[in-house]
């Protein structure tokens, strides 16, 4: 596919000025006219919020800052990047880390240096060529259309390009296992190995058999896969996560470790594996693991308190209060005004003073971490919400007890693992009967809003049932089952009202979020079918 380069945005983010010029002389010989240079990766980003570009060639070094792998990683967290813009990372290295460090990013591509013309036209070329074929997949993934973004895989397969057949039934596949359709998911995987053997078709079959449940036989398939493939990242991913399933911390720790080793760059297994570490008590790996990712977080959009705090609380396990003070005071000059940043300050302070048995100075954090908590509230994040609980039941305030677990569990009541955490915290520290108690009487409350609503709805009264559900999901975003009473019953209001595209849309973006929220495929799946039907009779 021949590109004109004249009508492509192309920027170029190098830190040596003599690469910078070679790069762009090819790229001026290729036709380009409009090509933005960046020496520093802060100036990388800079120019990709100023612009919409195309074309990005990153450097993966690029001396003190933001590397490559982390100027891609806050295009993509930002969406600093049009859907179809293509990202192509330059390594100086071939080295096993480098390389497997540069494609954990998921670049569009990456060349290795010295590079010529042909190469790079190739390259880029080839890329332009993919994102175009596949924009009306991309276009409906990037904005949150998962069922539009299926039939558009679905139309492309028909067209029977052999090109890019496998990279679509691929896309295709990943996508029905965001909806939770395994069995659509299988089939293609099965079908695809049934003609070559693919490691990630493979590696997609044991993923399902994860998602079903079957936590042991996941490991056993990831064991054997890891085995012959020992170079892909995810499969480790896979398998801490099979063994967390299986409450083995200590092997999930195992195979996390071992991905770590092969890209220690990734900031987001670094916390994994620290959080993970601190669940299994081995305070020396989390030490370490809490450690690269604070060196990681300095130039990187997934940096967090919450790794000075983790880096802090290991040193208080290893009786280093003065070495956590410090962490805890360079964590105040990285993170001024975050909410949760400033609660688990607040916090951490607690923690501190008490291992230096200043119970007085510790009260001055204690009644910080609850002003913080009436200020900010559902701003913070649940975790840390859970921890302002505990802390309000060491203190003797129950009723702030009250009020905050019960937001958590009606808020979080489909999320077993968190419901778990609550459970295990109140046992704890409260008392056994106390989260059992309080988790019946919330699933009452549901199922008297479901109840309400529904009767309105079969009384013909639509909008009551509406304001019910509206206002129940206002308190409960994430409740699956209010969430789905509340879409059957905007099907049916578009189904025998006249058309009006808000209320599509609205209903549209309904079913996008109950697909964030894990509202399965057999649940969902037919409700799009009924949007899909009024949509189609709507543009008729």
């Amino acid at each position: 596919m021949k590109i004109n380069f004249d009508s492509k945005k192309i920027l170029v983010i190098e830190d040596q000025a003599i690469i910078r010029e070679t790069i762009k002389h090819i790229l001026y010989s290729l036709g380009a006219r409009h090509i933005v240079e960046a020496g520093t990766g802060i100036n990388g980003i800079v120019e990709m919020r100023r612009v919409h570009f195309d074309i990005v060639l990153c450097d993966y070094n690029l001396g003190d800052g933001k590397n490559g792998q982390q100027i891609l990683e806050e295009a993509k967290h930002f969406k600093l990047l049009p859907f179809d813009a293509i990202f192509i990372m330059i390594t100086v290295e071939q080295s096993k880390n480098m390389v497997l460090s540069a494609l954990d990013c998921k670049p569009d591509d990456y060349l290795i240096k010295p590079f010529n013309r042909i190469q790079l036209s190739t390259r880029i070329e080839r890329c332009i060529a993919r994102k175009t074929y596949l924009s009306s997949v991309e276009r409906e993934i990037d904005i949150g259309n998962i069922y539009q973004a299926i039939q558009n895989c679905e139309k492309l397969l028909q067209q029977g390009d052999k090109n890019t057949h496998l990279h679509i039934l691929k896309i295709r596949a990943e996508l029905a296992i965001l909806i939770s359709d395994f069995k659509a998911a299988q089939k293609i995987y099965q079908e695809i190995l049934q003609e070559r053997d693919i490691p990630w078709a493979r590696l997609g079959l044991i993923v399902i058999v994860f998602m079903e449940g079957h936590y042991e036989k996941a490991v056993e398939s990831l064991i054997q896969f890891i085995d012959q493939y020992p170079m892909m990242l995810e499969a480790y991913d896979w398998l801490a996560k099979s063994y967390a399933a299986l409450g083995n911390d200590e092997d999930a720790l195992v195979a996390l470790n071992q991905a770590v080793d092969l890209s220690p760059q990734a900031i987001l297994r670094q916390q994994r594996l620290a959080l993970l570490a601190d669940k299994a008590e081995n305070n020396e790996v989390a030490k370490k693991a809490y450690k690269a990712a604070v060196h990681l977080g300095k130039h990187s959009v997934h940096g967090s308190s919450r790794d000075f705090s983790g880096l802090a609380k290991a040193h208080l396990k290893s009786n280093s209060a003065d070495d956590a003070l410090k962490i805890l005071n360079d964590m105040n000059k990285v993170f001024l005004n975050d909410p949760d940043s400033r609660v688990r300050a607040a916090i951490l302070e607690i923690e501190i003073q008490q291992a230096k048995n200043n119970g007085v100075v510790a009260q001055k954090p204690y009644e910080k971490a609850f002003k913080l908590n009436e200020q900010f509230g559902k701003q913070i994040s649940r975790e840390l919400r859970l921890e302002i609980a505990k802390i309000a039941h060491l203190s003797g305030d129950s009723d702030v007890v009250d009020e905050i677990l019960a937001d958590l569990i009606k808020t979080n009541i489909d999320d077993k693992h968190f419901i778990a955490e609550v459970e295990k915290m109140c046992s704890t520290f409260i008392s056994d009967n106390y989260a059992a108690s309080l988790i019946s009487r919330i699933k009452q409350e549901l199922i008297d809003i479901n109840n309400t609503g529904v009767s309105f709805f079969k009384e013909g009264r639509i909008e009551d049932a509406l304001a019910v559900f509206e206002n129940a999901i206002e308190k409960m975003p994430n409740n699956r089952t209010v969430t789905l009473n509340m879409l059957k019953i905007i099907i049916h209001d578009l189904k025998t009202s006249r058309p009006d595209p808000e209320k599509t849309m609205h209903a549209q973006s309904c079913i996008n979020k109950a697909i964030q929220i894990g509202v399965p495929h057999d649940l969902l799946g037919g409700i799009q079918q009924e949007l899909d039907k009024i949509k189609y009779t709507t543009v008729g």
